[in-house]
């Protein structure tokens, strides 16, 4: 039985019996994206169509152009089509055809005439015509050379270069018969012919030359008759009557003159850089090294020679004066040798010392032993100067006429100085004597002591400075190491003088520029090693006071470091490295020790002085040297029942140590003095008896006193002045009255009591203000209107701008990534159809393998069956 056909709907055949211009007249089916309003020069992208319209659309450009590329992707080969007009659909196909011709024979003809010379085009060389140049028109320079040049008659060319040309050639009959009435001219006769000839014709080119110069000289005589007249300016027979005027000269043109004449500035020399100032400097140190250790040995080579001016044969020794040399003779003076030669190297030396920083004072004493070697050097400056202007006057003009290997023998038999054994003794101790000139820079702190040991001050400051210069950071590699280590040592040895007993403090002063120069070259390693000194001494400060809970003042060796903090280094910064904590230092040293001697109170005020000396320019205000000070005067105060003052720490009100500036005998006042505080008391003071112990006590009121008095001066315009120094001005006023003190004191309290203001100064209670205080500011909330749902408004123009930007963006790209993905899917459909058109071929290939294969496997098994019957 065969199969019930299934039944249709209704709406199936309705849809089967509409046709495409049904749907296409359709109205309610077509598609259509309306614009909002009309925009000039703006191109449409709205679609206008029926539904599926655009989409195939879309399809249709993807095969045109991606599915166009991925085909290509992997191909290399392409052929283009490059003829004329190809691509251009604006021109028609006879026109293309007449361009390509016109191309091609242009193309042709210029291959075939690209090495074609045209007869019709001229030849040249050198911008000459070639057809020109071989007429050979060029003019004669020389009388030898014939008029036309490079040219040979016929004649002469035969007889010369052609075996005799006309001559052994063959006659012709006619030839034969004219010369048959005469005899045949030999070849002799007809070389001197042509001889004769050229001589004759070359006459006449010199005659011809001869008449054309002639006619030119004339000419040119007629040409200046004639030109006097065409000139504007007279003849020159009416310039003879009267004197010519010259034209005046413009002002432009005379300043011009001037410049020329005026003097131009010579040029300076150049200015050396340190450098080459410190090379200059190390040549110089050892060239007079080398000349001291020469005289060491006893050389009197060199310099030591005595010279000779020479003596013209018509001087009569009219102006003679005595040679420099002949003043110095060798003397036996206070059990020493003194040598005129050995004195001017000193001298030398001196000056070359005294470059490097030296004191004139003791240049003056090392130079000038005799007291007038200064009125001698001017002497022999003048004597010099007279020599020399007789040497320029006597111009030695008997020896110009002598050879020069005579001036050398001369010069070679000028006499020397001759020292006797004694002498030449004298100058090798001399030389022993004297200080080197070259030093190689100390590697430690033990070389260091080596080297200044056994010298005084201004030697040790000397070999300091020599060995800066021998050792210059510019003349070699390591010498940057060696200085900043010297640096490290000097400070070292400072302290170690300041710690001996007495200490040597005159030696310290003459090595401070030393230092300065140094820490100037090197500022970073001057600033370690003395924030590695303060630092080391506050760390011990405070081990001391958590320990024993009070320490000792600081020594004179740490005294002198925050000396040379103040000098190296500079105090009025608000923040320095060195200079603030050594500023922290002083004020911990005048808070945390306590005064229990006299040379406790010798080393406070020495502090007070250091931190003077550090806020004067800054004008920092410093709590403990105040307090200090005032507590210093309390010391001196002998009745302490009544103290209208407080005293504060390291002080104390009464105790065993609240006496130690009183005066034990009040008559010591009147034989008091004033005199310095030496540094040398706060380590080491020794006072015999009670007067030496009063006049130290005096001296340390006149300094404490003295410092008060700096101290008004120097805050005298802070707002709270008096109140600072209220305790000071009660203290003077009421417990240490300007009778207490010698008369050289009281001009001192005078002045203080007077900048203080003397009685206290009473303050009104601290109030509020009357007005209310204003509240600190707040964070206020940002509040934005909204009007609609979903929309803000009260936005700035760049917020809205940045809005749009943003949703044009997020538009974009969600539109390219819809995009992208509509590619990738058309490209998986296209491979997935070649995947499957291949394997579809593929089986129906394999499908017809097959079906051949049963054909022949059907044939082969009738055949087989035919044959078995």
């Amino acid at each position: 039985m065969g199969k019930v056909p299934k039944k249709k709907n209704l709406a199936d055949k309705v849809r089967k019996t509409k046709t495409s211009a049904e749907i296409k007249n359709n109205p309610f089916e077509v598609k259509i994206n309306r614009k909002k309003f009309e925009v000039l020069g703006r191109k449409t992208k709205h679609d206008v169509g029926l539904p599926g319209v655009s989409r195939s659309k879309a399809i249709n450009k993807r095969k045109e152009t991606l599915l166009k590329e991925y085909k290509q992707k992997g191909k290399s080969s392409k052929f283009i089509d490059r003829r004329f007009g190809e691509y251009d659909t604006k021109m028609d196909p006879e026109d293309k055809i007449l361009q390509r011709f016109a191309l091609e024979r242009q193309r042709g003809h210029d291959k075939k005439d690209l090495y074609n010379l045209n007869e019709e085009e001229e030849l040249t060389h050198y911008g000459q015509s070639l057809a020109e140049m071989e007429k050979f028109n060029d003019l004669v320079d020389s009388d030898n050379e014939p008029e036309e040049k490079g040219l040979l008659s016929a004649e002469l060319t035969a007889a010369h270069f052609g075996g005799g040309g006309g001559l052994l050639r063959k006659k012709t009959p006619g030839e034969q018969q004219e010369e048959g009435g005469r005899r045949a001219k030999s070849r002799q006769e007809l070389i001197e012919e042509l001889i004769q000839k050229s001589k004759q014709e070359k006459r006449e080119r010199q005659v011809q030359k001869e008449e054309a110069q002639e006619l030119t000289e004339k000419l040119d005589m007629e040409w200046k008759s004639i030109q006097t007249l065409m000139s504007k300016k007279p003849p020159k027979a009416e310039h003879t009557d009267k004197p010519e005027e010259k034209p005046k000269l413009e002002e432009y043109d005379m300043m011009v003159r001037e410049l020329g004449f005026e003097m131009k500035a010579q040029p300076s020399e150049k200015l050396k850089t340190p450098e080459e100032l410190a090379r200059e400097e190390r040549e110089k140190l050892q060239k007079l090294e080398a000349d001291r250790l020469r005289r060491m040995t006893g050389d009197v080579g060199g310099d030591s020679g005595q010279t000779r001016s020479h003596m013209s044969a018509d001087d009569l020794n009219d102006g003679f004066i005595l040679d420099k040399e002949d003043k110095k003779t060798l003397a036996y003076e206070d059990g020493k040798w003194n040598i005129g030669e050995g004195s001017e190297e000193e001298n030398d030396g001196d000056d070359e010392e005294g470059e490097s920083g030296e004191d004139e004072d003791s240049e003056a004493e090392e130079g000038d032993e005799d007291g007038d070697g200064d009125e001698e050097g001017e002497e022999d400056d003048e004597e010099e100067e007279e020599g020399g202007s007789e040497e320029e006057e006597d111009g030695h003009s008997d020896l110009d006429s002598e050879q020069e290997s005579e001036e050398e023998i001369e010069e070679d038999a000028e006499p020397k100085m001759i020292l006797s054994e004694e002498e030449m003794k004298a100058q090798q101790e001399a030389a022993k004597a004297e200080l080197p000139y070259t030093f190689t820079a100390p590697a430690s702190y033990s070389d260091l002591k080596d080297l200044l040991r056994g010298h005084s001050p201004d030697n040790q400051r000397l070999i300091v400075a020599r060995t800066q210069k021998c050792n210059h950071p510019s003349l070699a590699v390591g010498n940057k190491l060696k200085l900043q280590k010297l640096f490290g040592f000097l400070l070292e040895y400072a302290g170690e003088l300041a710690a001996r007993t007495p200490p040597e403090l005159a030696t310290v002063d003459k090595l401070i520029p030393e230092l300065y120069g140094l820490c100037q070259m090197f500022p970073d390693a001057a600033c370690k090693a003395l924030q590695s000194a303060i630092g080391d001494s506050a760390h011990a400060m405070e081990e001391a006071l958590e320990v024993k809970g009070h320490a000792a003042f600081p020594t004179l060796d740490m005294l002198i470091y925050l000396k040379l903090t103040a000098l190296l280094f500079p105090t009025s910064d608000f923040r320095h490295p060195v200079t603030t904590p050594a500023l922290l230092y002083i004020s911990q040293a005048l808070t945390k020790c306590p005064v229990r001697s006299l040379q406790d109170v010798t080393c406070g005020l020495a502090l007070c002085c250091l931190a003077v000396e550090y806020v004067s320019f800054s004008k920092r205000f410093l709590p403990e040297l105040i307090n200090f000070l005032a507590g210093t005067l309390h010391l001196a105060v002998r009745d302490k029942a009544s103290l209208g003052y407080s005293v504060v720490p390291p002080f104390r009100t009464s105790g065993k140590h609240a006496d130690l500036l009183v005066l034990h005998d009040p008559g010591s006042r009147q034989s008091w003095s004033e005199t310095s505080l030496p540094l040398s008391a706060t380590q080491h003071l020794e006072l015999q008896n009670d007067l030496q112990r009063d006049q130290h006590r005096l001296t340390c009121l006149s300094v404490c006193l003295d410092l008060l008095k700096r101290c008004c001066l120097l805050y005298k315009d802070l707002a709270s002045f008096t109140h600072i120094f209220r305790p000071v001005g009660t203290l003077l006023s009421k417990h240490l009255p300007a009778q207490t003190f010698p008369a050289l004191l009281q001009e001192l309290h005078g002045e203080i009591l007077e900048a203080v203001g003397g009685a206290p100064v009473k303050r009104s209670a601290l109030v509020f203000e009357k007005k209310k205080p204003v509240p600190l500011k707040l964070l206020t909330p940002k509040i934005v209107e909204v009007l609609d749902y979903g929309k803000k408004r009260g936005s700035s123009r760049e917020e809205r701008e940045q809005e749009r930007l943003k949703h044009k963006y997020k538009k974009e790209f969600k539109g390219a990534l819809r995009e992208i993905r509509k590619d990738s899917r058309f490209l998986a459909k296209e491979k997935l159809d070649e995947v499957m058109n291949r394997d579809a071929e593929r089986k129906k290939k394999v499908r017809e393998l097959f079906g051949s294969l049963a054909t022949q496997e059907g044939e082969w098994k009738a055949l087989k069956k035919r044959k078995r019957k």
